[in-house]
């Protein structure tokens, strides 16, 4: 009786296909039976390549973190060009994807999971929300020595303020599925560094 198929990438066929679990059936539904029925693959796949489930959930995160820190590199380099809150806005767009929010509540809710990404990285415990936030910081840090918002602004609050709420809008898929108008998340972007921006030096 066949088992399933042969993976030629074993490890990424498996995470794709736990991504599309994740997306369609949330958190709850995201079990190593899911993942590999999703792959057309024997259950013990995962298991040869994964010590168990959670190990396999820890490294999805980290390379859905790692792809996601390549994709915020491009926000640092919009530093002194364009608008700030539209660098921000496109940033916020990207980073808080369908996929990044479907994982922070997968960390939120395994304990095991939570742990071994903290003992795999400083920060991992939250490794999505760190890369937006490390991404955001850097681009507010890098536009305040170029001048484009106050010297003085506050840049720990700020990002605080831009993480949070960019979550909550992006989360908030019972309310109003899919992901918020770009108009949405860019009114939320002005406001909270109107103060900064304009403030800046002349």
């Amino acid at each position: 009786m066949p088992t399933g198929v042969h993976l030629r990438d074993a490890r990424q066929q498996l995470f794709d296909a736990a991504e599309r679990v994740l997306l369609r059936d949330g958190p709850n539904g995201l079990t190593s039976r899911a993942v590999t029925d999703e792959a057309g693959c024997a259950k013990g796949v995962l298991h040869r390549h994964f010590s168990d489930f959670d190990a396999f959930l820890a490294d999805l995160v980290l390379d859905r973190a790692a792809q996601l820190e390549r994709q915020a590199g491009t926000l640092g380099e919009s530093a002194g060009t364009g608008a700030v809150a539209d660098n921000l806005t496109g940033a916020l767009t990207t980073l808080f994807g369908p996929v990044p929010v479907a994982i922070i509540p997968l960390i939120t809710f395994r304990d095991e999971l939570r742990a071994r990404l903290r003992e795999a990285r400083p920060g991992g415990g939250i490794a999505i929300l760190a890369e937006a936030t490390t991404a955001i910081t850097a681009y507010l840090a890098a536009e305040r020595r170029l001048g484009r918002i106050a010297a003085d602004a506050d840049i720990d609050s700020l990002t605080l303020s831009l993480v949070g709420g960019g979550h909550l809008l992006f989360a908030d898929r019972d309310r109003d599925p899919g992901s918020p108008a770009t108009a949405v998340v860019s009114k939320l972007v002005t406001a909270v560094i109107a103060d900064a921006v304009q403030r800046r030096p002349v």
